[in-house]
């Protein structure tokens, strides 16, 4: 069995009843993590609580990298046309009373998500302990109310990971280069007197 066999195996199997993925009615909690995450709203509060917390330049990049993420997981929707899981009949699903029916691939919830999470790991990773079941959490109750298939959210969390990591690195980059310019202002006079 292929990799690719594997993975329309696990987005088949989405559909039935097992321990992971009851199809019975998600408890409170799961719903409301989906429902705050729409339009990523909830990583606002989120961020707030870790600038309170004494940890503003996290909140700062978590929440940059969250804004960034959403746009680049809407546009890749647009252009991967996938249908979303046909669960309007499983309790899981009628939990929630959004019917979205724009393209499922990718979760823009996990994009979200995963952006901030890696983005306040790579910037305070104490933070991220806090932070990190949150993301989770997201994930999988898009995965438990049955609007994605596993492969939208795994595929959203790979995305917004690697928007994290292309912004750290951007970041890095720049600070790289300022420091040079520093540096080279300082050198400079020291060199130009001996010429």
């Amino acid at each position: 069995m292929t990799g690719e066999d594997e993975l329309a195996e696990l987005d088949a199997d989405s559909l039935h009843n097992s321990e992971a993925l009851p199809t019975r009615r998600p408890h409170p909690v799961i719903i409301a993590a989906g429902l705050t995450a729409r339009g990523g709203l909830l990583w606002l509060p989120v961020a707030g609580l870790l600038a309170v917390a004494g940890k503003p330049k996290a909140a700062k990049k978590a929440l940059t990298a969250a804004v960034i993420a959403m746009p680049i997981g809407h546009l890749i929707s647009l252009v991967v046309h996938r249908r979303r899981p046909q669960a309007a009949g499983i309790p899981a699903r009628q939990a929630l009373p959004e019917h979205p029916d724009s393209s499922s691939f990718p979760s823009k919830h996990a994009v979200t998500a995963a952006a901030f999470g890696t983005a306040t790991a790579l910037a305070d990773r104490g933070a991220a302990v806090f932070v990190t079941p949150l993301v989770l959490l997201v994930a999988y109750s898009r995965l438990r109310t049955r609007v994605h298939w596993p492969t939208d959210v795994l595929g959203g969390l790979a995305i917004g990971a690697l928007v994290a990591l292309a912004q750290a690195g951007i970041g890095r980059s720049a600070s790289a280069r300022a420091t040079a310019c520093r540096l080279a202002a300082m050198v400079r006079p020291v060199f130009s007197d001996h010429s």
